[in-house]
């Protein structure tokens, strides 16, 4: 860390690697954030160690944000979904953010201020043919976003979690076009997000919504069933 940062307030984003990440770094830097933003050679989120390790050498006393964004998909059947494929996805999505969590939480515990953001998935509420794994990872992560919540709150630690909604980035590229078609026809505005979008959202939340934790957010206009 640089001594000109000894004195900015700390976020750290996992998954550094990936756009959504970057777009969210620059819209924090420009607000005054010094932000931590490793990649999976830097921050593997699936092994304590390396949790242990970043955190004990780059994560000062002034972190107050930690956003919980590395994810893997791995989609296919259930029949020709492999254990490892299971494993693999629930490592990075759920148990990563877990580990990384518990890690962010002795800071903030102890400054009775910090905000946990946990990037989940319309997966989670759609369960969408083909991506068990991964819909039950970021059905999981609601559950633990809320249940994180109740247990955190009396000592001022907020935990939320955001569905960023389809963006068009490197971890969607792959998609084939008819499903992507079929997705963008479930937004009722005919349109995807965009990584800046979230990245204001995800500022918004965590500086102008104070007063709020344990909640869901889905930043687009796919309307599921009100039950």
């Amino acid at each position: 860390m640089n001594d000109q940062n000894k004195d900015l307030p700390q976020a750290l984003i996992t998954g550094g690697g990936g756009e959504l990440a970057q777009s969210i770094t620059v819209k924090l830097k420009s607000q005054g954030f010094e932000v931590l933003c490793p990649n999976k050679s830097h921050l593997d989120v699936t092994n304590k160690e390396s949790v242990e390790s970043f955190f004990h050498s780059q994560v000062t006393t002034k972190l107050e944000l930690l956003i919980n964004n590395a994810g893997l998909k791995e989609d296919s059947s259930i029949l020709n979904m492999s254990k490892d494929s299971w494993d693999q996805v629930m490592d990075v999505n759920l148990k990563g953010s877990f580990t990384c969590s518990k890690f962010a939480l002795k800071f903030f515990l102890k400054n009775r201020y910090g905000h946990i953001i946990n990037m989940g998935s319309y997966s989670a509420l759609s369960g969408p043919s083909g991506q068990t794994n991964y819909a039950a990872s970021k059905a999981g992560l609601i559950g633990m976003t809320k249940s994180l919540a109740a247990e955190t709150g009396k000592r001022n630690v907020r935990v939320n979690c955001v569905l960023p909604g389809w963006i068009e980035t490197k971890f969607t590229a792959n998609v084939n076009e008819v499903v992507k078609n079929k997705a963008l026809n479930e937004h009722v505005l005919n349109r995807f997000n965009d990584k800046k979008s979230v990245a204001e959202f995800i500022y918004f939340l965590h500086r102008k919504m104070e007063n709020v934790s344990g909640q869901v957010f889905q930043l687009d206009s796919r309307v599921g069933r009100w039950i």
